[in-house]
Order: structure tokens, then C-alpha cells, then sequence
């Protein structure tokens, strides 16, 4: 069996005297898209900081790609971030860099494309999430919601990553651009072969495009699998986040969808 992407073992978070996580366990396997639920102060952003090396945990073990982020020197933990991309939940451009500059970035970071090449690669990914040349000379303030988020997927996916984090993809979108962006993340995932792992509240973005969910309540993951089979195991907190009156709607709007 192949190793999975991401693999989380006995893993303890603690601030102080406040326990996060204890003894969470987690893997992610290629090709999935697995969001992660839970409520406030479940850890949720986190778990999610310390897959991206960002955050160590108390105790536990934090492997991508079967390497222990916390125990890799530098330059090989910059190799491992070099394999995936983040998506903010802002976008976190750089407002003194063009939409395009922005997405060159990470590119020109390596020191080892020439601008030509950088050049074409970036107006290709740009191009992807469905921004123009035009709007590609474009400073983010002159950007819309919508467009920051496509521009800072197009720099998350600049190196051509195996693996993509999401936090709160749809936060901030109108109906009609969640939906498209929603669709866009969707087509990616499958022309790329990503992996992706996501963080969102957005019922509607979580029943549209996951695989997998896994759900942290009492300080671990309490049920990984498809939505349909996490939905009906009996927890006080899946019963309230996923069958009251806004995952009900979420639910029907997905059936007639499908």
C-alpha cells in the first residue's frame, strides 16, 4: 500500500495548561480532497499549521510525503514545502507586487528558471483560474473578492504542487462565486491529481467537494470517511453542525444537484 501524503500519529497540542489535541491520529491518502470540521477551539487551523511545518506539536508526529516535518534539517524541510501549495483564506498577496508577480514569485524564489520561462508559467497559471493578461498587470487593491482568491490559487499552484492546504476557500464569495470557485478547485484537483486538504464552515463548499471529512471534537478525530457515512454516526457535535437547519439545506441543494 502506497504511503499516505499526510500522516499524523499520537499527536498532542498544548498551550500552557490547555490541551488542543491528544493522541489525534490522521492519515490523508493521494487524490482525496478531505476537509476538516470541528468546532471553536476544536484545533482545526492549528492542525493545519503544524502539516505545514509552521507549529510543533507537544508530542506526536507530523509526516508528509512519509518524512517527519519536525525532524528534517532546512533545506530539506524547504524541499518538502517546495511539493505543496497553501490558499489563505485572504489570499495573502503581496499588495506592492502585480497579480502576476505575485504568482512569478515562488518561481523566481527557486533561483533557478529563467525569466522567460517564469514568464509563461505564470501567465499559464493564471490563465487556469480564469484571469486574464490584462487583469494579470492588475495591483491586488484593484482586484475583486473573487479575483484575489483565483490569483492566490494560481500562486499556490505555481510549482506544480502534489498537495494542496485551503483555508476557508469560499469565505467572503457570493453565492455565485463560491459556486464558481468551487467548481474551478474541483476541475483543478482533477487535471492535477491534487491532494488537497481544507479547512471550511461553508456547508455547501464541504458537500461539494470532499471525499473525505474528518471531524475534531474531544480533542481527536473522532470519524474519518465519506460525508454520507460521517453524517449518520451519532455525536453530539455531527448531529448539530451537519443535520440542523443550514446542513439540511446543504444537503437537499447537493441531491438536486447530483
Amino acid at each position: 500500500m502506497a504511503v499516505p501524503v499526510i500522516q499524523i500519529s499520537n499527536l498532542r497540542t498544548q498551550f500552557d495548561d490547555f490541551v488542543v489535541h491528544q493522541d489525534l491520529n490522521l492519515e490523508i491518502r493521494a487524490g482525496e480532497i478531505v476537509s476538516l470540521v470541528g468546532g471553536s477551539g476544536s484545533g482545526k487551523t492549528t492542525l493545519l499549521r503544524q502539516m505545514l511545518g509552521l507549529e510543533k506539536p507537544a508530542r506526536g508526529t507530523v509526516r508528509i510525503f512519509g518524512e517527519d516535518i519536525n525532524d528534517c534539517d532546512t533545506a530539506r524541510r524547504q524541499q518538502l514545502r517546495n511539493r505543496w501549495g497553501m490558499l489563505f483564506q485572504h489570499g495573502a498577496l503581496f499588495s506592492a507586487l502585480t497579480a502576476f508577480d505575485n504568482v512569478a514569485q515562488p518561481m523566481r524564489e527557486l533561483r533557478a528558471l529563467p525569466e522567460d520561462l517564469i514568464r509563461d508559467a505564470a501567465l499559464l497559471k493564471l490563465n487556469m483560474v480564469g484571469i486574464t493578461p490584462n487583469d494579470a498587470l492588475k495591483m491586488p487593491a484593484d482586484l475583486s473578492g473573487g479575483m484575489i482568491k483565483r490569483v492566490a490559487l494560481a500562486r499556490a499552484l505555481a510549482l506544480e504542487p502534489e498537495l494542496l492546504f485551503l483555508d476557508e476557500p469560499t469565505a467572503g464569495l457570493d453565492p455565485d462565486r463560491s459556486e464558481s470557485f468551487v467548481s474551478l478547485i474541483s476541475g483543478l484537483h482533477r487535471q492535477m491529481r491534487l491532494t488537497v486538504v481544507m479547512v471550511t464552515h461553508d456547508l455547501d463548499t464541504l458537500f461539494a467537494l470532499s471525499t473525505q471529512i474528518a471531524v475534531l471534537a474531544d480533542k481527536r478525530v473522532i470519524a474519518m470517511g465519506p460525508p454520507e457515512e460521517v453524517i449518520a454516526l451519532p455525536h453530539p457535535f455531527i448531529h448539530h453542525f451537519f443535520l440542523g437547519e443550514r446542513g439540511q439545506r446543504a444537503l437537499e441543494v447537493l441531491r438536486e444537484k447530483e
